[in-house]
């Protein structure tokens, strides 16, 4: 039996093993493309495979659990395995990752409980989780001949609290579902962080999280380790070989030579996990949300992160000079050709129809009447939309509205006509209209654009979304609100032949037939803000601020024959023709936007 110990040195079958690992994320991969991605892993000369588990993606809602298709992770693991790669994973309730919530599921929003805490309540749920997780993981550690060498038990923990019986009761849940093997804690290298998120008095491996300056953070790690007495190896948990990117800002670049020197300071010393290797997508609305003083930013979908494989999973520059530098270290180490992906491109989709939300509501939803507007989780519309609709009686001839609380963007439609678009700069300001019938319909679309995924906003009461509040007419609030939970997959429903009205929010859908598919990306630079569902699957949103005027679609959402796009674009800009390009492309922010990537 194969085996692996954390002593002066981390030793596999007792035998000082390097660990070189690359961060995959399956979640953020199409399942057909794991083996490519992991093949292009080993052949950099790399042995290991990292990647986080998001608990709101295999627990959608409370008790639900799914562990399939893009969320099979036992098939992940047993992918790697097969192909001799090393598995670290790492199952913390809380993950960040710039993944929605940090990859809490957002139903906790719903409970009277702590997150991140020793609350009973919170480790309730944990526990829950844990006993259908660690079904699937525990037979898979290198104890009972599987991949998994390490877990880590919480994720930079150090750098949110110190509650350290937090810290314990995960540990004997991990210990409690079966895990026997190495445990590990990431942290950034300094002392405060190191000291509150570590558990170095229960022998377990403190990591660090950096990308620069790898002598001057390990030396830090190292006193650390030194101050319990411990002798152990070095890892960086997280090497940031690149960053991510938030709508409308330019993309993040990082030179490869500077990363290539960065690197080797680090393997001079210690072991390392690149952050990420393939970063891949944010499909569907699981992008994460930075927050900045006040304002919540969120990220694009495009989880590029400027990695050495491409958001596609291609091999970038940074690839092949990673690829010499392993080789001039470690000449020993085999490594082989990486493979590559085609791409399709496909002009001048015609438009086949369109319809407004407002004509096709009750066909992808479901209502809910309430006296007072409630939040989307009181309703368990935990993302994307909500629609929240009244009906208003003529006071004056000229109104003022106001959208007391809500979060994160407001569209304002009286009688389907556009009054106002508000974020969260402009929610609560005055929404003037002239009121010309007695009885009048309000409309206010309310779009979830991502929750915070890291820092002390993981608790504020604003990643609640939409209205929390209420809707007020001149200085009263308005009663007798219908909730419209969208849900798109229910896309199929909808009926096409009923109205579409300009400047209101509408599905666009397109046909294609395709003899041959491969991967693409769509280009939707004539469009404003909303998503792209690819047959059935929704690959994401975009938006017109940038810096991404495409989304990726891996060929495994497309098929043979007929396919349909449906497109669902909130701000009535639309275009009569869609074309599929074969790279990505950038608005021009800036001179660093462009697609070398």
């Amino acid at each position: 039996m194969t085996t692996f110990e954390i002593k002066e040195n981390f030793l596999l079958d007792g035998k000082p093993f390097r660990i070189l690992s690359g961060a995959i994320h399956y979640f953020r991969i199409h399942p057909s493309d794991w083996y490519h991605s992991l093949h292009n892993l080993k052949a950099l000369g790399f042995n290991t495979v990292e990647t986080y588990v998001p608990w709101n993606a295999h627990e959608p809602k409370e008790g639900e659990f799914d562990f399939n298709g893009i969320l099979d992770l036992k098939a992940f693991i047993e992918t790697a395995g097969k192909m001799d790669l090393k598995v670290i994973v790492r199952p913390s309730p809380y993950i960040c990752a710039e993944w929605e919530f940090g990859g809490l599921p957002p139903w906790l929003l719903n409970k009277d409980c702590r997150i991140r805490s020793s609350d009973p309540k919170f480790i309730e749920y944990v526990e829950k989780y844990y006993s259908v997780l660690f079904k699937i993981l525990t037979p898979l550690q290198i104890t009972n001949n599987g991949p998994i060498i390490m877990m880590q038990v919480e994720n930079e923990y150090g750098s949110y609290g110190e509650d350290k019986e937090y810290l314990e009761q995960i540990y004997k849940l991990m210990e409690k579902f079966g895990v026997n093997i190495p445990l590990v804690t990431s942290d950034g290298s300094w002392l405060a962080t190191l000291r509150a998120g570590s558990m170095i008095e229960h022998n377990i491996l403190p990591t660090g999280n950096f990308g620069s300056k790898g002598t001057l953070n390990f030396k830090a790690l190292k006193e650390f380790h030194n101050d319990y007495g411990k002798n152990w190896p070095l890892m960086c948990m997280e090497f940031w070989d690149g960053w991510f990117n938030r709508w409308g800002e330019p993309i993040v670049k990082r030179e490869t030579e500077e990363l290539v020197d960065a690197i080797e300071e680090v393997l001079n010393l210690g072991s390392i996990n690149l952050y990420m290797f393939h970063g891949g997508t944010n499909f569907g609305f699981m992008n994460g949300c930075s927050a900045r003083g006040t304002k919540d930013l969120p990220q694009i979908t495009s989880y590029d992160y400027g990695a050495p494989l491409n958001e596609q999973g291609n091999p970038t520059e940074k690839y092949y000079a990673i690829q010499k530098l392993i080789h001039r270290k470690y000449p020993d180490i085999k490594q082989g050709q990486p493979l590559i992906k085609r791409s399709m491109a496909v002009n001048n989709i015609p438009l086949h129809k369109k319809v407004g939300l407002f004509e096709v509501i009750d066909d992808i939803s479901q209502k809910v009447t309430t006296k007072y507007p409630l939040n989307m989780e009181k309703l368990d519309q935990y993302y994307g939309y909500m629609l929240y609709r009244t009906i208003v009686k003529k006071d004056s001839d000229e109104e003022k509205f106001r959208v007391i609380d809500a979060r994160d963007r407001a569209q304002v439609y009286l009688n389907e006509e556009h009054l106002v678009t508000q974020y969260q700069e402009e929610i609560g300001d005055y929404i003037e209209a002239s009121i010309e019938e007695d009885s009048n319909q309000l409309d206010i679309l309310i779009e979830n654009m991502g929750r915070v995924n890291y820092g002390h906003k993981l608790l504020a009461d604003t990643q609640r979304k939409g209205i929390r509040t209420g809707v007020m007419s001149d200085l009263h609030f308005i009663l007798n609100w219908e909730q419209f939970i969208i849900d798109f997959n229910l896309v199929d429903k909808i009926d096409f032949s009923k109205k579409w009205k300009k400047n209101t929010p509408a599905f666009y859908k397109y046909k294609l037939d395709l003899s041959n598919p491969e991967d693409s990306y769509i280009d939707t630079s004539k469009f404003g803000k909303g998503i792209v569902l690819v047959n059935g699957n929704n690959i994401g949103r975009f938006w017109n601020r940038g810096p991404m005027d495409t989304l990726y679609i891996p060929k495994g959402f497309f098929k043979k024959g007929i396919n349909e796009i449906v497109i669902f674009e909130t701000e009535g800009i639309f275009a009569e023709e869609i074309n599929l390009v074969d790279k990505p492309l950038f608005t021009n922010l800036d001179d660093n936007c462009n697609s070398d990537k």
